[in-house]
Formats: C-alpha cells, structure tokens, sequence
C-alpha cells in the first residue's frame, strides 16, 4: 500500500495545521486574558487537545513528504 499523498492532499494537511496553530494560538492568548475558572478550562481542555492534533498532522505531513 501506498503511504503517499496527492498534492491535493498534502496542501488540504498543510491548510488543516495552519489553522488549527491559529486556533491554538488564540486559545492560548485567550486563556491569560479571563478570569472565569470554567471558561479558562474548556481553553485549557482545547490546548491540549490543539496540540495533540497539530502533531497528529505534522505526522501526516511527514509521510506526505516522503
């Protein structure tokens, strides 16, 4: 089975991590800025969850590339 990707593909990845680095930026810059203990969680909850996601895609890319 063939692990590459189309380019179609790896510019819908590429386009998919940039976003979500935007959204994990914004959470993070989010999260110093309230003071609500529960909207500072569900941040919290989505840094990690961004993070997590971001390293499953650059995974991905990384099999693109190759």
């Amino acid at each position: 089975m063939n692990n590459r990707f189309g380019l179609h593909e790896t510019l819908e990845l590429h386009e998919i991590a940039s976003f979500k680095t935007v959204c994990l930026t914004k959470s993070v810059t989010m999260q110093r800025l309230v003071s609500d203990p529960a909207l500072n969680d569900i941040l919290q909850q989505d840094v990690q969850s961004s993070t997590r996601q971001i390293q499953e895609l650059n995974d991905l890319l990384s099999q693109a590339i190759r």
